[in-house]
This record gives structure tokens, C-alpha cells and sequence, in this order.
């Protein structure tokens, strides 16, 4: 295919991802690190200036998913960006960030008595254009809630993060995806017993004009790799052979 029609059919596919409601941010695209993970999304470009919502099931499950998308925070915020956390009952504890490369004193946490002032300091917060993201633990969001959400970082082009833990229904959101993480058993570093590097299993469960899938992904040297299922297997198979 010759560059200038290459280049054409690129155009194209960008006008319409934009009719289908997909406004990719102004500025330079900012490479999340997700390696094969960026293919799912349109234009192989994590969605900035948008909400993404995760769902977990119990404190295992939510902890994996505060540590994947502190990952994820840590490029969105760069070395001098700004995050709002905000919660009703949070148990992020704020020294771990430093191992995702996030400096605590970067992060502004809100704590409120109940989930209808999370969602009114999230809506709010999502409109100041000085942030670079906002999250919030909300148990549960209905569809006219995440689109007041979705509108507000239209205008503002901060990204949106939904922490929804143990909710009741997985009910149809305005989010542009929603994830659900799990975490895995990390790899032995050099053979040395203990802790190894964190791993996850990400299911991307749904995005917008994007293709659903599911990863194993990895942290480490301060950013993401994908885990290889064939690679890893073998060394399992190695260790019990001995």
C-alpha cells in the first residue's frame, strides 16, 4: 500500500471514530506502556480525557486493581502532575505508590462522609483543567451519573477513574471501557525466594469503538510487560521437573 493511500485510509478511520463518539484528546498521544494491550483501543491510543471504570470484587481484587492503575497514573502524571483521590472509606496506603514511581505529595486525597459526595467532589474535580486525573471509589453509578462525568472531561480533557468495588449490578455506564483486574502470583526474581514483581491478569471487558480482551501484564523496572503464558509455563514446568 503506497504512503498516500495509507495516509488516507488513516484519516478515514479517525473521521469516523470521531462521528462514533470517540474524541481523542488535543495534544501529543501519551504512551501508557501497555504494549499489545494499546492495540485494543482505537487508534492503538489509551483514551485520555475520558472515564474508565473498574470493577472489582473483594479487598484482593481491589488492591490488584489500585496497583495496575497506579501503572497507569504514574506516566498519566508524569513528574509534576496532579491526582485527586477521592473516597468514603479509603484503604490506598500511600507510601506503596512509591513503588509505581508516584511521589505521595502529588496526590490530593479527598475523604467524604458517603458516596453521593463522592460523586459531587468527583464531578466537580473533573472540570479543573489543572489536574491531570481524578479518582473515585464509587460502589455504585448509575448511567445519568457517568454521563455528568463523561461531559464534564469533555470540556476539561482530564481522565476519569471509576473504582467501583462490590457492586451490586454491572449495570450499562457512559464510561468508555470498564477493566477488571485479578492479581497473579509474581515470578521469583533470579531465583531468590520472596516477593517477585506484581502481576496481573487484565480483562478489558469493554471500550468504546476499541476490542475487548484479556492480558497478563507485569511491573517492572517501572513499567509494564506483558507476562508470555508460553514462557512462563515452561519455567513452572522447569522448577517442579527440578
Amino acid at each position: 500500500m503506497s504512503p498516500k493511500r495509507s495516509e488516507i485510509i488513516s484519516e478515514l478511520q479517525k473521521e469516523i471514530l470521531f462521528l462514533q463518539g470517540f474524541k481523542p484528546a488535543n495534544g501529543p498521544v501519551v504512551n501508557m506502556g501497555l504494549g499489545p494491550l494499546l492495540e485494543a483501543f482505537p487508534n492503538a491510543s489509551f483514551p485520555i480525557g475520558a472515564v474508565h471504570e473498574f470493577l472489582s470484587v473483594g479487598a484482593e481484587a481491589s488492591a490488584a486493581t489500585s496497583g495496575f492503575l497506579s501503572g497507569i497514573l504514574s506516566t498519566l502524571m508524569g513528574s509534576d502532575g496532579t491526582l485527586l483521590w477521592i473516597s468514603s472509606a479509603r484503604k490506598l496506603f500511600p507510601p506503596a505508590l512509591k513503588s509505581f514511581g508516584i511521589q505521595p505529595d502529588r496526590i490530593i486525597f479527598i475523604d467524604v462522609q458517603n458516596e453521593k459526595d463522592v460523586i459531587w467532589a468527583m464531578e466537580e474535580a473533573l472540570k479543573c483543567a489543572a489536574l491531570n486525573a481524578v479518582v473515585g471509589e464509587i460502589q455504585e453509578i448509575s448511567f445519568t451519573i457517568s454521563r455528568r462525568l463523561q461531559l464534564a472531561v469533555e470540556q476539561s480533557k482530564v481522565t476519569g477513574f471509576v473504582l467501583r468495588t462490590n457492586p451490586r449490578t454491572q449495570n450499562t455506564t457512559a464510561c468508555v471501557s470498564r477493566w477488571k483486574i485479578t492479581s497473579l502470583p509474581s515470578e521469583s526474581i533470579d531465583e531468590l525466594p520472596g516477593i517477585g514483581f506484581p502481576q496481573w491478569r487484565v480483562e478489558l471487558l469493554r471500550i468504546r469503538n476499541g476490542r475487548p480482551g484479556i492480558w497478563d501484564i507485569r511491573w517492572k523496572d517501572g513499567k509494564f510487560h506483558h507476562v508470555d503464558k508460553t514462557t512462563t509455563n515452561a519455567k513452572e514446568q522447569h522448577r517442579k521437573t527440578g
